[in-house]
């Protein structure tokens, strides 16, 4: 489980004058997104420049539709991430293979991340989401969709988002030549999940999510909504004391 951020153009316009600050005060994460913009669709057969890479977890922590995904008493907060995922088979030779895409939720500790954009390795292991359809081979040049979160009865936000590469800076042969570049992402028999990318997050637009609301993606195309509620772990955080082996 991983995924790819930075990707989509859309997230400029939360950039504050992106193009009219000094290149030494920019942060990091505004100058990859630059290099993204440059060199992230190469002609083809060539390379470009490599994208934001995290990893989520083991299989273990994927969820599927209508299942709850939580946040654990360590964690400071948890919000969904629209997405679209690619879903990928190694083959014996070592060669990767695409099986298709899926709407996915890839579920994150903004909060956490914020304090300091080093924490955002830590921020992504969470539980995610995937489904509930399995596409195969669908048109992935401009894909519009929206996300609700309900709360109750009451929809407490709905945002209308777009992906695909027409909406990206990064070209998804070039993000999976970033990803299956490691050998070590080429073992036979694996499968892969691979998150492209949100362009839009409830938590950009102040909203806390709380126990019990449910986020709801959809992307044109890609089926029935994924629909997962939230769910807290009360109780803080405890210590993981480490014993040594006798």
């Amino acid at each position: 489980m991983s995924g790819t951020g930075l990707t989509h153009l859309g997230s400029a316009a939360n950039r504050q004058r992106m193009h009219e600050v000094k290149d030494s005060e920019l942060t990091d994460s505004m100058k990859m997104f630059r290099l993204g913009v440059a060199g992230g669709k190469p002609a083809p057969g060539k390379t470009g420049v490599a994208p934001e890479w995290f990893y989520k977890g083991s299989g273990t922590i994927l969820r599927a539709h209508g299942e709850p995904l939580g946040v654990p008493a360590y964690a400071e907060d948890g919000g969904e991430e629209a997405e679209i995922a690619g879903v990928y088979f190694v083959g014996s030779d070592g060669t990767p293979h695409r099986i298709g895409m899926a709407t996915g939720n890839e579920f994150s500790d903004h909060k956490f991340e914020r304090k300091n954009y080093l924490n955002l390795a830590g921020s992504k292991i969470r539980t995610c989401s995937l489904g509930p359809e399995l596409v195969i081979d669908p048109a992935f040049n401009s894909v519009p969709g929206k996300v609700t979160i309900t709360r109750g009865k009451k929809i407490l936000w709905l945002q209308e988002i777009i992906t695909g590469e027409s909406e990206m800076c990064h070209s998804l042969a070039n993000i999976e030549h970033h990803h299956f570049k490691f050998e070590a992402h080429r073992r036979p028999g694996d499968v892969h999940v691979h998150y492209f990318g949100a362009c839009a997050l409830s938590f950009g637009a102040g909203i806390q999510l709380g126990d019990g609301d449910e986020m709801g993606i959809e992307f044109q195309g890609f089926g029935r909504a994924l629909k997962n509620p939230l769910r807290v772990t009360s109780g803080g955080d405890k210590l993981v004391a480490v014993q040594t082996l006798r």
